[in-house]
This record gives structure tokens, sequence and C-alpha cells, in this order.
């Protein structure tokens, strides 16, 4: 039986997770944002570059896919520290790849680990976002999310930094990474044990992994798990396209300049960012179907209008609304995964695995399909799927007993 927790021990229990999910945004924009300077160290073409990117993709879908065993074999505490661990020394590894050896295989090790320690962390540390919710009894996944999108500007940002001052790669990445497993080591001191992540209190308790994978692995035979996917897979799926197409999207599509193909991919991003930190408190007003509803058509809409859009001001707010509509897709099916306590952890690893694998493997599909109908017809495929997610949003309604995400007709309801 869990401990009950003080106020004080849950505010440091969700900043901790906070920091996570920052340091997880935080380490994709930093050695994203020198995948340019990368190029040039290893002298690569861009198919080599493309190659290595796609390993550190896989890496990470593996990652998500393993990771209801080692949260079942290690707990969350643990399981989430070696993943940090390990992402943050990917980074480092990337920096001396492209600085020290000037090796193309090096820096794909270093893409092999950080992918899948973060696809490890992503996993897990939503099982303890979804954990929280339930002690608070209010929507908070989606500012994790925002969280994890404010990391990835900030790694975005210190990239610029950086290049201006004229810090060679691997001095910038191993300062990140050396950052993050800091960061790692102060919030997972913060994080109690709970049975409800499989941490573990008693020693003698870990012969008994086996039994937890086994109720780890359960949430794959219940219904209810692949209806909360679909609603994922399309949310996940369109916000994904939008990562890697979007701004293609305003230049090759609409004929624009790459600068405002930047720009339209941030306000994509702000969009969504705002979103995720102001949804919570929408969620538990008008309900977690209702909320989902309006958003899948607010993401049609906007999809719609960015892909028919006759001007630049019209293909902006298709962006914006595209943004704001895939928002909140990913962390309330995660919310909605949660419903049961006793299960939380092997059904929130189970949809996030179906939303992560979306999130990274979609992209690449959707590529690929381009070159046969052009980028903006393939947009296309993304609305029906937002259409399948709204329709499917029903299996988001919170199961009996649980009050997170039910919403309430008003403050004295």
């Amino acid at each position: 039986m869990d401990a009950v927790l003080t106020r004080p021990q849950l505010v440091r229990w969700r900043a901790a997770v906070f920091a996570i999910f920052l340091a997880s945004g935080l380490s994709i924009s930093t050695w994203a944002a020198r995948v340019p300077d990368i190029k040039v160290a290893v002298d690569v073409d861009r198919a080599q570059l493309g190659l290595m990117l796609f390993v550190g993709g896989v890496a990470s879908i593996i990652g998500v896919t393993l990771a209801s065993v080692i949260l079942a074999r290690f707990g969350a505490r643990n399981g989430m520290l070696g993943a940090i661990v390990l992402f943050a020394l990917g980074i480092a590894v990337i920096g001396v790849g492209a600085d020290v050896f000037g090796s193309y295989g090096v820096v794909i090790v270093g893409l092999t680990l950080w992918g899948f320690g973060n696809g490890v962390c992503d996993v897990i540390m939503n099982v303890e976002g979804a954990a929280i919710e339930k002690q608070w009894n209010k929507t908070i996944l989606p500012l994790f999310h925002a969280f994890f999108s404010f990391g990835t500007v900030i790694g975005a940002a210190l990239g610029v930094l950086a290049i201006w001052a004229g810090l060679n790669i691997i001095t910038h990445l191993t300062v990140i990474a050396v950052l993050i497993v800091v960061v790692g080591v102060v919030s997972i001191a913060n994080v109690p044990a709970r049975e409800a992540t499989m941490d573990v209190a008693e020693p003698a308790e870990k012969a008994g992994w086996r039994d937890r994978l086994s109720v780890s692995l359960s949430a794959w035979r219940e219904p209810r798990t692949y209806a909360l996917g679909v609603i994922m897979l399309g949310m996940a799926f369109a916000e994904g396209g939008a990562n890697d197409w979007l701004a293609l999207g305003v230049v090759e599509g609409h004929g624009a300049d790459a600068a405002l193909g930047a720009a339209g991919l941030a306000v994509f991003s702000v969009s969504m960012t705002v979103v995720r930190v102001f949804g919570g408190p929408l969620v538990d007003r008008f309900g977690r179907v209702a909320t989902l509803r309006v958003l899948a058509v607010t993401a049609t809409v906007g999809l719609l209008l960015f892909i028919l859009a006759p001007s630049i001001p019209l293909i902006f707010v298709g962006a914006a609304l595209w943004g704001a509509g895939v928002s909140l897709g990913f962390p309330l099916g995660m919310s909605a995964s949660a419903d049961d306590p006793a299960k939380a952890a092997a059904r929130v690893s189970a949809a996030a695995t179906i939303g992560y694998i979306a999130f990274l493997a979609g992209p690449p599909l959707l590529g690929v399909i381009s070159e046969h109908i052009g980028l903006l017809n393939t947009l296309y495929i993304l609305v029906a799927l937002i259409v399948a997610s709204g329709l499917a949003s029903g299996a988001a309604k919170p199961i009996a007993g649980s009050e997170v995400g039910a919403g309430h007709k008003g403050p004295h309801h």
C-alpha cells in the first residue's frame, strides 16, 4: 500500500517530473540544432544523414516498445534514471563522434543510445505524470507535455547561442549532457516510490517482477487500449507530421520562401504549447470527451485550411488551428489510460507505445507517399486520421470511480 504523501512531497514530485519532461525535450533539440555542423564534421551527404536520423528514430521506437519490460523489471524511478543517463551519454557520444573522430559510425552509436534512452524515458515519465494526476485529481498531463515543448525551445535557443559563440559540437553537447544528468539525479531524488509506478519498496519483492511484467502486458488484451490508441495515433501522427513536413508544405506546396516555412512551423508549435499550458482547466470544466471532439474538429478545419489556403495569412491561421487541435490528443489519451490506479502503469505504457510509434514512424511514411502524390495531397491522410481520432473520442470517457477528466457544470457542481 502506498503511503499518503504530504502536499510538499506532492509539489516536489510534480516539479521533478516537470524537469524530466523538460530534459527530454532539451535532449532532442540540442543535437538537432547542430545537425548541419555534424553533417559537415563527418562529411556525409543528405542520404547518409537521413540514414543516421532514421537509426535514431528506430532506436526510439525500440525503447518505447521495451519500456513496459524495463518498467516492470526496475520500476519507474530506476528505469527513468537509467534512461536519462543513457540518452545524455548518447548526446555526448554524438559530440565525440563528430569533433574527435569525425566518424559517421560513432555518431550513429550516439544517436542509438540517445534514441533508446529517450524512448524508454518518454513512456515512463508519462506513467509518472499519470500517477501525479491521480494524486492531484486534476488534469495535469497536458502541462507536462508543455514542459517537453519548453525543453525543445530552450534547446534550440541554446543551440543558436552556442553556434553564435563559436562553441564546437563536443563542448556544446557535453555541457548539455552533464546538465541533463544533474537534472535527472536531482529529480529522481524527489520522485517517491509508488506501487502505481511499479516501484518496489522492499528488496524481497523484487522476485515478483515477472508477475509485474504480466500485469504490464495485460493492457494489450483490453479493447479500450486500442480505442484510446486510435485517438492517440491520429493526433500523434498529425503532430509528428507537422514537425517534419509543415515548413516544407509552406515552401514547396504554397511557393513561399524558407523563412515563411520556419515561421509557419513556429506558429504551429506556439499554438500547440499554449493549449497544453491552459488545456487542463478546460478539460476539467468541459470533460475529456467533449474537449477531444472539439479539438478534432479544430484540427480538421486547420489542416484543410492549410492545404487549400490561397494566401499566406490563411496558411498561418490553418497552422495555428492545426497546432491547437492536435495539442491534447496524446496527453489526454495518457490520462484516460490511467483512470484505474491499479492498472495505470500497464495501460499508460501500452497507450504511450501506440502514440509514440505513430509519432516517430508516421512522418517518414508521409515522405514516401508524398513522392507519388505530392506533399499537400499527402496531408489529407492526416485529415482522415484526425477524423478517426475524433470519432473514437468516446473511449476517453472516465471509467466508473474516476473523476479526472469527467468535467463539471460549474464551479459549485
